[in-house]
């Protein structure tokens, strides 16, 4: 197989980003982004992330989680902590969050430290969620070899009639994470390649310390 892609091409021209009009702080900066794309940009998923961390082979890997929450402090999702992913982030938390919006033509790339959320906190989010989820938790030992489709469905059914009439707890294996961001780096594409790229990166004084980079 030879095929030759070198004659795919866009010309982007949606936006700009200049330092002189961004904000000292890159969460705000990430916050007007995200309403601006699931306001005006048709998109599956905004919240849709790849996640990239440091695999136990020591190769990375990339998967693409859903961002539920962000403050001030980070970025915050959901996740098996036994899965593949939980195991990697355990034991190597420095992790990559990215960002990519094809109808605004943007980018974000995040670089952070994962963190566990407290209990309470991946509680309340637990419960929140629809009860076929909450079942599916518990249902799947996440990223481990399964005999069959039919395995998992039976799984589910069994624990739907165990759960029956009853709430559905967390399981102790399920919860948050929050990456703590100390580098950011906003992509806006333009035309002849020239995009435009502004990086933060944060400072021992909690400061952020902004530049533009080159295309």
């Amino acid at each position: 197989m030879n095929e030759d892609l070198s004659d795919y091409r866009k010309s982007y021209d949606k936006g700009e980003l200049l330092k002189k009009d961004v904000p000292e702080n890159p969460m705000e900066l990430f916050q007007k982004w995200f309403y601006e794309v699931d306001t005006y940009f048709t998109q599956d998923e905004t919240n849709a992330m790849t996640l990239s961390t440091m695999g136990l082979d020591g190769y990375p890997k990339n998967r693409i989680v859903l961002l539920k929450r962000y403050t001030h402090e980070g970025f915050i999702f959901f996740t098996n902590y036994k899965s593949e992913k939980g195991r990697a982030i355990e034991k190597n938390p420095k992790v990559c969050l990215s960002f990519f919006w094809h109808g605004a033509e943007r980018q974000i790339i995040i670089k952070g430290d994962a963190e566990k959320l407290p209990e309470n906190l991946s509680d309340g989010y637990f419960e929140s969620r629809p009860r076929g989820s909450q079942l599916g938790a518990w249902a799947s030992n996440q990223s481990e070899i399964v005999e069959n489709r039919e395995a998992l469905e039976n799984k589910l059914k069994s624990l739907e009639a165990s759960f029956e009439n009853k709430e559905v707890p967390r399981p102790p294996h399920w919860g948050g994470y929050i990456v703590k961001p100390f580098e950011i780096e906003f992509w806006q594409g333009r035309a002849n390649r020239l995009h435009d790229r502004i990086s933060y990166r944060l400072q021992d004084d909690y400061s952020w310390l902004i530049n533009r980079l080159c295309p």
